[in-house]
């Protein structure tokens, strides 16, 4: 379904909640909003391929329809296994129907739970997929030290983010050039407004330089910025 939650005007603009409404629409949603966002998804899998390993689970954090547990499950060795993680009833329940129309070599389950406070399974490959900028700020060390812990030596975190940054040029331009993408996918000046209010004190981004840093508090030996697209990017961090 095509996402036309913001076409109309609103007199009272609420904040994003993941909800029916956008689990309906959200493919065409994330597609139309996200740059790089498919290119990320896939790579993904490539690095299930190289990092994952046997015995260990792989999780997707804040699952939403399953896009990268698809990707993990795809990819994953034998004797492992796939858990998606998603506090939304309504994503969870669609991504258990998608997902239950493919067959895997390994078993993929997807949770209603709260990644902030859930517990994980020894892993080797976590994914957390424009997510974290949805935590509540205070909440996003515990929650990236946690991870770590579930980490086995080698295992790898991919983050994925919308970012601000500290040089306000460079912001305006990123800034701007996302805006040109959404209305070259279609999205009008109201649909724009509308939700751009409707995220403002839902989703809080920061800087990749203190993403990096927090992710060296965490635990994580290694970390870097492996793709980035205007104000959007993904992480790579690894645990020795």
């Amino acid at each position: 379904m095509r996402d036309n939650i913001f076409a109309t005007k609103q007199e009272r603009v609420g904040d994003f909640v993941f909800d029916e409404t956008v689990a309906s629409v959200f493919p065409d949603m994330i597609r139309r909003s996200v740059p790089g966002y498919p290119s990320i998804v896939s790579a993904v899998g490539m690095l299930t391929g190289r990092y994952a390993r046997e015995n260990t689970c792989l999780y997707d954090l804040g699952s939403s329809l399953g896009a990268c547990a698809m990707e993990l499950a795809g990819n994953a060795p034998k004797n492992t296994r796939v858990i998606g993680i998603d506090c939304s009833e309504a994503m969870v329940r669609r991504s258990r129907e998608i997902i239950s129309s493919y067959r895997y070599r390994v078993p993929v389950e997807i949770i209603q739970d709260d990644i902030v406070s859930c517990s994980l399974e020894p892993a080797s490959v976590v994914v957390m997929n424009f997510v974290l900028q949805f935590v509540s700020p205070e909440k996003r060390q515990p929650l990236l030290e946690k991870i770590a812990r579930a980490l086995v030596p080698g295992g790898v975190l991919v983050l994925s983010e919308k970012f601000s940054f500290g040089d306000p040029r460079i912001m305006e331009a990123l800034t701007d050039l996302h805006l040109d993408f959404k209305k070259a996918n279609g999205y009008s000046d109201l649909e724009i407004s509308q939700k751009r209010a409707s995220l403002e004190n839902v989703m809080i981004t920061e800087t990749p330089e203190k993403r990096l840093r927090d992710l060296r508090e965490a635990g994580f030996g290694h970390a870097g910025l492996w793709y980035q697209c205007f104000n959007f990017g993904s992480i790579l961090a690894v645990k020795d």
